[in-house]
């Protein structure tokens, strides 16, 4: 029998299927599809409200269904399916391509769909978003619950635009890091969208609602969201529909056009037509080196308590490490000396010879460091398991560092800290280096990542998975700056104070210089 979270299975409550069903306004003979039905919650609440044309497919035949309904044991990818449907509803199996059993990636190598649309970065509730569309007749309703992730995500860009060529939204509700499964930590939401050759740019709007607690949901709360009581819990709005190339934000059209007038302050005109300018934004990727950071595999086997004497050799093999939990606005706390033995010790014996304290340190973790994931590669127990951006990192240049995830529920600021040449980060870090060419200061820079307006648009156009943003290469790379024109006078007096009170806080931290900073940021806004 196969684990549930290979198949990507999280059953729906009851509760929470009752009233995806009841956003649905399709007749009780409408033909309606559950793609992945697991026990058949669905299925026997539909039957039970009347509905009687309806079929489920379900991949794993071990599973005993609560319910006399139709359901198909087969594979919903990969079986040919004739019929149209005016609703298909459900929970689609959320599974990264990574963890794929080998047999469903034989599955999607032989799927037109996924060959068409897909790769092996998409995941595999892509196929079946996709896949429940091409099944809709014309202003048929799609109605899932699912992660939030794909609405952001690169790998999703082909899915994402695909819906909004073939459809619009009326619902999405989003439920941030409440939990609605067990053992599952993903922002959920639930959507409702219509599938329709006529395009709803203009004349329809998406209902949003957002329900923004960490308490487990329940039905009351559903109630509440599906008869617009009030709760300080729940927030409503509408925004426009989606378009294509553009990222899904949910959130309202004055937050978008806020982060409009942001971008069009970093942008410059690129090309000039008949047709108007054509305008292109800075991002940091443009003007930095960005890397994450280095992945020990243990990190406490290779920290060196400061009551250890190192000998001279012992001195010369440690790097100076600053991790996540040290980092804050702008400054940082206390770096820690790390043992780095990667290349210089060929084995055991050398090592104990050589370099007996970082013996005596390694031996007490061996057991566990050769249990380490070693990238498949041969990895010694006294070596770290991958040197990530370790040649970036060893260059003579000072360095912003940011934690690679950052939880944002009770903040208005993201943690960029200026670092000084010689100091690595661990693999919660991700690293900033100014290109050579690159005429702004580290400190502009700097003052630019830490304030209110790439707050907001990380908040809003940032990876996002309910409160946590991610700070890997890519999405930072994508994050709008605003270059100096060097011909500008007040532009570059403006560089010039705010590298100076950057400076000035790093060196003496207070509210007062602070909010000088604050004030030269905002005046190039």
């Amino acid at each position: 029998m196969k684990q549930a979270k290979n198949l990507g299975q999280y059953f729906t409550p009851a509760y929470v299927a009752d009233f995806m069903i009841g956003l649905s306004e399709v007749p009780k003979s409408a033909k309606i599809l559950e793609p992945a039905c697991g026990k058949g919650v669905f299925l026997k609440l539909l039957k039970e409200k009347g509905y009687k044309n309806i079929v489920g497919y379900e991949i794993d035949k071990t599973l005993e269904p609560i319910t006399d309904a139709k359901i198909l044991f087969k594979s919903f990818v990969s079986e040919k399916i004739d019929e149209k449907y005016d609703l298909v509803i459900g929970n689609p199996p959320y599974i990264r391509w990574k963890n794929l059993d080998q047999e469903l990636k034989d599955e999607l190598d032989k799927n037109e769909l996924w060959q068409r649309y897909f790769n092996s970065l998409c995941d595999y509730l892509c196929i079946f978003i996709l896949k429940s569309v091409e099944l809709l007749k014309d202003n048929g309703e799609l109605i899932f619950i699912t992660p939030e992730y794909w609405i952001n995500t690169k790998h999703a860009e082909i899915l994402r635009d695909y819906l909004v060529k073939n459809g619009y939204f009326t619902d999405i509700i989003h439920f941030n890091e409440t939990p609605i499964f067990d053992k599952v930590a993903s922002s959920i939401l639930i959507f409702k969208f219509i599938k329709s050759k006529t395009p709803q740019t203009q004349t329809s709007k998406i209902k949003i609602v957002k329900y923004l607690s960490t308490q487990r949901l329940t039905d009351e709360i559903l109630t509440k969201i599906k008869n617009d009581l009030p709760d300080k819990k729940i927030e409503r709005f509408e925004r426009d529909q989606f378009l294509p190339k553009e990222r899904w934000m949910l959130a309202t059209s004055k937050v978008g056009k806020k982060l409009e007038a942001f971008e069009d302050k970093c942008a410059v005109i690129v090309s000039t037509s008949l047709f108007g300018n054509e305008r292109k934004y800075f991002t940091l990727g443009d003007i930095a080196d960005i890397g994450n950071g280095m992945v020990s595999g243990l990190d406490r086997a290779f920290q060196v308590p400061q009551e250890v004497k190192l000998t001279k050799d012992e001195k010369g093999a440690t790097i100076s490490v600053l991790k996540a939990k040290n980092i804050n606005q702008y400054l940082h706390g206390e770096i820690t000396t790390y043992i780095f033995l990667n290349g210089d010790v060929k084995s055991e014996n050398d090592l104990e010879e050589k370099y007996p304290n970082f013996h005596k340190l390694l031996s007490t973790h061996k057991n566990q460091l050769e249990k380490r994931y070693n990238y498949n590669r041969q990895i010694n127990f006294w070596e770290w398991v991958f040197l990530r951006s370790f040649n970036l990192f060893k260059q003579k240049r000072e360095r912003i560092f940011v934690p690679c995830k950052e939880r944002i529920s009770h903040k208005n600021y993201f943690r960029f800290s200026y670092v000084a040449s010689g100091v690595f980060p661990t693999q919660d870090v991700t690293a900033i280096f100014l290109k050579p060419e690159t005429k702004e200061s580290i400190y502009y820079i700097l003052a630019l990542l830490n304030s209110e307006y790439i707050f907001e648009w990380l908040k809003h156009k940032g990876v996002v998975k309910g409160n946590i943003v991610e700070f890997s290469e890519k999405p930072l790379a994508s994050i709008p700056i605003k270059r100096i024109d060097w011909e500008d006078e007040h532009e570059v007096k403006l560089h010039d104070e705010i590298t100076s009170w950057c400076k000035n806080y790093i060196a003496s931290p207070s509210e007062n210089s602070l909010g000088f900073l604050n004030e030269k940021v905002a005046a190039l806004f």
